[in-house]
């Protein structure tokens, strides 16, 4: 039996690895995938009852997971429609590369740690076509925009599926994790910024010429646009202190302020034409959600969980204690792992191998995990969601950003990763 999940799992795992060459969608891979390893775990084991119990407390957990990001991607959304984004956007003005460089870095790495990196790399990227008319300086933007995301959701317990995975499970908590990542997750993205900060150094900003029209989207009014996107930041950002104070799930602080601003939304556009406010409304943007990630989510969580049943992942612990011995390259490699294949399985799969029993919320191994997992995703545009996103924006090509980014991307994972080990010595 634990020969057939094996398989089953790095067949599917392959599969969504391999997700742009085959042409199928990892979604597909990851439920085909959980299918028919619990079809095998339910059929040797014998105990419909015990495995139904542990499909249940699976099932559980990753509802959780899911529920949370469903209300933060709605959110994120309602902010969208209504223009909010451009309250930040709208004042990034410069006329120097270098500059603008240094400005859309720290705006792209804070905004990242409050939405998340998919989101705020989107909103950033399609801001740069506003700003750059040239597209080879805008695809350096979009490199930077990509480290400079994946940095910033890093640090904070909603910037990055992964950090909210080790949340919401438990293994860290949203102070300890933001005193720890902050630092490192900085550095990972000052590096490469400041490197190509340098080389586009003197070179001036060309702008797009717009034609007459083309920035209709900015027809909400002011205060519609302020108040959804200060109350949607607030709510989002006031999470991690509602499961303070409460000690409830992360998903139930998420879908309180998912009606508080449904409520506001209705309340606003009350007295609007039905054809005027629809596109506005939190029943539009649950449309626009992306269903495919989270589904995805669900598959892979539900296939991890049956690895981790069976204790295939506990005895893949000792094997790599044993063989690598040093916890701090074990998670490296995991990070840089991340920039092949996607991080979110494997997160999920080293939640399994190392218990809380034998390391703690906030251990050492589970912030450098969420540094690690975050940021490797940046060495390769195939590693990260931001990336992927980047990709299909503004036609960058594999080989482009290999040759042009990756180092960077590199360099700035191995500081950050210096000064976060530098700093626990320190601090322990």
């Amino acid at each position: 039996m634990l020969t057939a999940l094996v398989v089953v799992f790095v067949l599917a795992y392959a599969a969504i690895a391999l997700e742009h060459p085959l042409k199928v969608n990892k979604s597909a891979s990851a439920l085909v995938g959980a299918g028919l390893l619990w079809t095998i775990y339910a059929l040797s084991m014998g105990d419909a009852h015990a495995v139904s119990e542990q499909l249940g407390e699976s099932v559980m957990s990753t509802a959780q997971i899911v529920f949370f990001l469903m209300g933060a991607m709605t959110i994120v959304e309602v902010v969208d429609a209504h223009n909010g984004f451009e309250v930040i956007t709208s004042r990034i003005r410069t006329s120097k590369l270098s500059t603008l460089m240094w400005l859309v870095g720290f705006v792209t790495f804070f905004l990242s740690a409050i939405l998340d990196n998919l989101t705020t790399t989107i909103v950033m990227i399609s801001l740069m076509r506003k700003l750059l008319a040239k597209h080879e300086d805008r695809l350096f933007f979009a490199g930077i925009i990509v480290i400079a995301a994946n940095s910033g959701g890093a640090w904070s317990p909603i910037g990055d599926v992964t950090t909210t995975m080790l949340w919401i499970g438990g293994q860290i908590t949203s102070l300890a994790i933001i005193q720890g990542v902050l630092l490192p997750a900085l550095t990972s993205m000052i590096v490469p910024l400041a490197i190509t900060a340098y080389v586009l150094r003197g070179r001036e900003v060309v702008t797009p010429q717009l034609a007459a029209g083309d920035d209709g989207r900015s027809a909400t009014p002011d205060f519609e646009r302020n108040l959804m996107f200060f109350l949607g930041l607030g709510i989002l950002v006031a999470v991690p202190a509602f499961k303070t104070v409460t000690h409830l799930p992360p998903f139930m602080g998420i879908m309180f302020g998912l009606g508080i601003l449904w409520l506001v939304g209705d309340l606003v556009h009350r007295h609007k034409e039905e054809h005027a406010r629809r596109h506005l409304t939190l029943v539009h943007a649950l449309t626009r959600i992306d269903l495919s990630s989270l589904v995805f989510f669900i598959g892979i969580l539900l296939a991890v969980a049956t690895l981790e049943h069976t204790h295939i992942l506990t005895s893949l612990a000792q094997w790599l204690d044993r063989t690598v011995g040093r916890l701090d390259l074990i998670v490296m490699v995991i990070g840089i792992a991340s920039a092949i294949v996607d991080n979110v399985p494997l997160v999920a799969a080293s939640m399994g191998m190392y218990s809380l029993a034998d390391y703690p919320p906030d251990h050492f191994l589970w912030e450098f995990m969420a540094y690690c997992a975050g940021t490797g995703g940046s060495i390769l545009i195939i590693g990260s969601a931001a990336g992927v996103a980047a990709m299909g924006l503004e036609k960058i090509h594999f080989f482009w950003y290999v040759r042009k980014i990756s180092g960077l991307a590199l360099a700035g994972y191995f500081a950050g990763a210096g000064v976060y080990l530098l700093q626990y010595n320190l601090m322990h």
